[in-house]
């Protein structure tokens, strides 16, 4: 990050979700199914309103039969009828107990349309996903659909949408099929799901998902995990931050909080450049690119210790590296927290800011920002969205603020957190104090857009399971 005036920050969070339960499952199959083979399907709809801007269909799949099913040999199918003969859909995967990675969704035609239906979703399994035992269920399958447009699509018409089922039961206006064979559901009239699939977009891709979470459970900067899951932590000089400072690994330390092991970053000084030491944690890989990011951050107003007033800078971002001034695939986006001001900014001020590109000497910058003077003192959840046509960053589950898509990235970026001092000029002191940011959780889905209510549940997902650590996201 660089060292310079940012153009400020817009407030993203997430929204603290459940997850949900379900009742047990009730087979209502049109056709009858072997007792060696045999599929239930429960659904609930998450957004239950005649328009919206994506169908967001969430299932859950349960083996009736006395044989372990292998999921790779499931297929569900979701009706709908197409807004217009020429619209497409993309598919996405918010969440998954098997893993959105292992969750294929592609559209088809009916060859005999009705009123209500013609097209169909029909979702798959990769080998990863592996098998359901007798009595077994998925878990949630958090499904969601869209316009390539991203048009307001009409669902209140569709043959498998019920605006009703916000809570999970039994329903056969979806099908299910295990090896070829319908075992569950009642197709609309004349479309045998066996027929052969007629996807309007066999190119289309799963749509992402490969996903990196990390609970920040640790015992120190030089714990072996750390270092094996992808993070660095800074100790080599240079900027941003007052000259003469150092990176300090030691002070990264990982301490308990709210019953959660959380990641603090401390940095301290005497008044002077040789007496500051800042800290910084980043991804060692620059794999990262579209989705969602996501981190729960607390912010500190005052220092743990001496006197109050430096001009701090706290932050969650992503950056490439700028491979000289002015490059245009300089990719940077960034929520920085100054709880004393600096940069001309008399208090504290959250600045969100997506980069174009800048020149450090003499300075020019391009980029967009958003901005919010008031104290961010507490803990707060950060999410910030990049797809192909915009930036968009929460705090506490409100849009914060949306970017123009000349600043999406062009190349992978890395994610990182570090705490820094701009100057001196806030607080002449040499009396030594510190400061505390913590960061309690990270997350990136890949080439998803996620609501914040949709990250938390995901990241609720997996502190339910006791998973501390997953990165799927492959390298660049």
């Amino acid at each position: 990050m660089s060292n310079r005036p940012s153009a400020g920050r817009a407030r993203l969070a997430l929204a603290l979700a459940v997850l949900l339960g379900g009742g047990a499952l009730t087979a209502l199959p049109a056709r009858a199914a072997t007792a060696a083979d045999g599929l239930a399907v429960q659904y609930r709809t998450s957004a239950s309103g005649a328009t919206a801007d994506q169908t967001e269909p969430w299932f859950k799949v349960r083996n009736t039969g006395s044989s372990t099913a292998q999921l790779s040999q499931v297929k569900i199918r979701y009706y709908f009828k197409a807004d217009s003969p020429t619209a497409s859909y993309r598919f996405a995967c918010s969440w998954a107990v098997r893993g959105c990675a292992a969750v294929t969704g592609t559209f088809g035609t009916l060859s005999n349309p009705t009123a209500t239906a013609d097209r169909y979703l029909e979702i798959g399994f990769t080998a990863a996903a592996g098998t359901l035992a007798p009595g077994a269920d998925t878990g949630d399958l958090q499904l969601r659909f869209y316009r390539s447009d991203w048009q307001t699509l009409r669902q209140s018409d569709d043959y498998s949408f019920n605006g009703a089922q916000t809570s999970y039961a039994s329903w056969d206006r979806v099908t299910a099929r295990l090896a070829g064979a319908t075992v569950w559901g009642t197709a609309p009239e004349g479309n045998d799901p066996t027929d052969p699939t007629d996807p309007t977009d066999p190119t289309d891709p799963p749509g992402g998902g490969q996903t990196l979470f990390d609970d920040f459970d640790y015992g120190s900067h030089s714990d072996p995990a750390l270092a094996a899951h992808g993070w660095s932590v800074r100790a080599n000089s240079g900027g941003p931050g007052v000259p003469g400072a150092t990176w300090d690994p030691a002070k990264v330390t990982f301490v308990s909080s709210g019953g959660n092991s959380v990641m603090n970053l401390e940095t301290s000084t005497a008044g002077t450049g040789a007496s500051t030491t800042q800290t910084e944690v980043l991804t060692k890989s620059t794999k990262f690119r579209n989705g969602t990011y996501a981190a729960r951050v607390r912010f500190s107003d005052a220092p743990k210790s001496g006197p109050d007033g430096d001009h701090l800078v706290q932050t969650f971002f992503t950056i490439n590296d700028l491979k000289a001034p002015m490059a245009d695939d300089y990719a940077e986006y960034d929520f920085e927290y100054l709880p004393n001001g600096g940069w001309g900014e008399p208090s504290n001020i959250l600045y969100t800011t997506s980069w174009e590109t800048y020149d450090p000497d003499p300075w020019q910058a391009v980029n967009q920002h958003s901005e919010q003077r008031s104290s961010y003192a507490g803990w707060h959840d950060l999410v910030v969205t990049i797809d192909d046509s915009a930036i968009t960053y929460y705090v506490d589950g409100q849009v914060f603020g949306t970017h123009d898509a000349r600043y999406l990235p062009e190349r992978p970026m890395s994610i990182n957190f570090n705490q820094w001092l701009i100057d001196l000029n806030g607080q002449t002191s040499t009396t030594p104090r510190a400061y505390d940011q913590q960061v309690d959780y990270v997350l990136h889905v890949k080439d998803q857009v996620l609501t914040p209510a949709e990250a938390a549940a995901k990241v609720a997902g997996y502190r339910a399971a006791g998973t501390g650590f997953v990165d799927e996201v492959p390298a660049s």
